[in-house]
């Protein structure tokens, strides 16, 4: 389907080429929507078959690279790598309303580009990160240009952000607090747990009862995991509530905080879990009863449950951070 629908682009393309100059110029603006809605293949062919569309400007004097900053498009956006000489000059491109490319990254994006990753965070982290990239094709002056109002590339960065700024230090507040709060209640249930052994302790010695069981020893590991690990978050979770929330603690700092505080509540989740899987058996380990099975068997769930409706944000929050360096690179030549 995707090859016969490339054959009929380039079908109608060379047929639109061949009309009339005002008929030609009104057909193939639609490069703009493809810019727009980041359809890169569709670009590709006209390009290929007319490399003078690159210079093509809408009625605001944007070209499709103005466009694809403006709407977040990377995969139209990194095609500026592959045009060789001629991107310094359109990088040097300025619309009607005097906007460098730099301006337009500081703009903020519409709500349906932001809502490509979860929360606010990573909402402003994603800004962050096309901002930084178009830094560094735009000639040094155009840093502190200013358009038609007087505002610096910056200068608009933070005015349009700033209500976005808020709201990711607002959600990323909120959540590090009722995370530390499970972290903190796991903490005190396992520290507990530890002085308090199944088969309580013996009488004049003052060891475990059931100190030489395999399930013992599960137990008391499983335990110690999800007391260091519910620890740890505490710890990381703190962080996050006293940081400063600068830009630069919105890339990369504060992303990879909450990943480290979500896993070590997730181990410690795990292994609150599996102490206490342990203790039935230890319980029940006389008794010859499927008890214990099903108990475990039903334990399962709230691991299951974090994996479910943690995953996504899990996800969101490596790639954002993590793989965000592939982000602007394409993993293959579109224009031969």
């Amino acid at each position: 389907m995707r090859t016969l629908a490339h054959q009929l682009v380039r079908e109608i393309w060379e047929n639109v080429q061949k009309l009339p100059s005002e008929q030609f110029q009104k057909y193939s603006s639609t490069i703009f929507l493809a810019a727009k809605l980041g359809n890169v293949e569709f670009i590709t062919i006209l390009l290929e078959s007319n490399p003078d569309l690159i210079w093509m400007v809408d009625k605001k004097k944007r070209n499709i690279f103005h466009i694809s900053i403006r709407y977040r498009q990377e995969s139209i956006f990194i095609l500026i790598h592959e045009i060789g000489v001629f991107k310094d000059m359109i990088a040097t491109n300025c619309d009607i309303k005097s906007n460098n490319l730099l301006h337009l990254a500081g703009k903020l994006v519409d709500v349906d580009r932001l809502n490509i990753v979860s929360g606010a965070t990573l909402h402003m982290q994603r800004e962050l990160l096309w901002f930084k990239e178009v830094e560094k094709i735009v000639p040094l002056a155009f840093l502190k240009a200013k358009n038609y109002r007087g505002k610096t590339p910056k200068d608009l960065f933070k005015k349009t952000h700033e209500k976005l700024r808020k709201d990711g230090e607002k959600w990323m507040r909120g959540t590090a607090r009722h995370c530390m709060l499970v972290s903190t209640l796991i903490a005190t249930v396992v520290f507990a747990a530890t002085f308090t052994v199944p088969g309580s302790n013996d009488q004049q010695k003052g060891t475990p009862i059931l100190l030489k069981h395999d399930w013992f020893l599960v137990f008391f590991i499983s335990d110690s995991i999800a007391l260091l690990s519910s620890s740890t978050s505490i710890l990381i979770f703190l962080s996050i509530l006293t940081s400063r929330y600068t830009k630069r603690d919105f890339v990369s700092s504060i992303p990879k905080r909450l990943m480290f505080g979500l896993t070590a509540l997730f181990i410690s989740i795990v292994g609150m879990v599996v102490a206490f899987g342990a203790t039935c058996f230890l319980v029940y380990q006389r008794k010859g009863t499927s008890v214990p099975i099903v108990i475990n068997a039903l334990a399962c769930v709230p691991i299951c449950s974090y994996i479910l409706l943690h995953y996504k944000l899990l996800v969101d929050i490596i790639n954002s951070t993590y793989l965000s360096r592939f982000l602007f690179r394409s993993r293959k030549r579109m224009f031969c």
